[in-house]
């Protein structure tokens, strides 16, 4: 492009969506908070309806603030400029996400290589472990708690291991459909893509009979269940979040392919979709080494 050819910048109106989505993430995060807190006390409380609140409006948020900008990019808005922009904009959203999961990634590795060692005696802590601890096992899984509770630990093989094999076949289907978009090969796209949904939908179905069976008698392995059961679901839980906001983000990418949305060359709503999967998937395989094998 020479200095003399310019690309028309499209600024949109003011949106209400941001401050939309903003009072849904303090719903959600003060609902999640109060709701740990009634169910650790066993008193029912505002949290869990607030929590389901917050998700709510953000669902409508994202398909809202969606439908604006998929209605923007049709009616030919767009430039090659926001384009660059969108990009930018993902590529940092992901880069918030990889922070995110470092921050918890990091506090799991602290207890498990620090706080554990230091309250089984480990660097001349003899003595302040005995006070704080005195039958105290330096072992990883904690499966006992200070209080005297006993859980049991979450294996790494069967639903876990089917998960993790879905996770990966996903990321898979998704490449594929991506280079049949790329390729302009709407049946094979549509397939790929429909695929990956399906996966990624069975995904969260047997995470859900995974906590299940956490929280059967059988293993006791509560949410309250010392720090294990804390770092365990906190984890597990936050990447199910993230797995269904992708689900979500390919249902809408589904429905724009079948209105005939998306050439070879303009697709970067459904590449980043593509991206975030891919994210989530390499999110899985790590939290799949370090809490459930190591």
């Amino acid at each position: 492009m020479t200095t003399k050819e310019y690309e028309s910048y499209y600024v949109p109106a003011q949106s209400h969506w941001p401050i939309v989505g903003a009072v849904a993430l303090f719903m959600i995060a003060f609902g999640a908070a109060n709701y740990v807190t009634d169910f650790k006390n066993e008193v029912n409380g505002y949290g869990g309806y607030l929590l389901l609140g917050g998700i709510a409006l953000v669902i409508y948020m994202l398909f809202g603030w969606f439908s604006n900008v998929i209605n923007e990019s049709m009616s030919g808005k767009y430039s090659h400029q926001m384009d660059n922009s969108f990009r930018q904009g993902m590529s940092w959203f992901i880069f918030s996400e990889v922070m995110f999961f470092a921050a918890f990634f990091g506090a799991l590795l602290y207890v498990r290589s620090f706080s554990v060692p230091w309250l089984g005696g480990a660097g001349n802590n003899f003595e302040t472990g005995a006070v704080l601890w005195p039958d105290f096992t330096a072992s990883w899984p904690l499966l006992k708690t200070p209080g005297g509770t006993e859980t049991t630990a979450m294996g790494w093989f069967g639903l876990p291991l089917i998960n993790t094999v879905l996770l990966l076949t996903s990321s898979i289907t998704a490449h594929f459909a991506h280079v049949a978009l790329e390729q302009n090969k709407r049946p094979q796209l549509k397939a790929w893509l429909g695929l990956t949904i399906i996966l990624g939908l069975a995904f969260l179905f047997f995470q859900v009979l995974e906590y299940s069976h956490g929280y059967s008698d059988e293993m006791q392995l509560y949410l309250t269940s010392g720090i294990y059961g804390n770092t365990f679901y906190m984890l597990t839980g936050f990447h199910g979040m993230h797995v269904t906001l992708g689900c979500i983000m390919l249902i809408v990418m589904f429905f724009r392919i079948l209105k005939g949305h998306f050439t070879s060359d303009n697709h970067f709503a459904f590449q980043a979709a593509s991206w975030y999967w891919h994210f989530v998937d390499v999110v899985w395989v790590i939290l799949f080494v370090f809490v459930y094998i190591l």
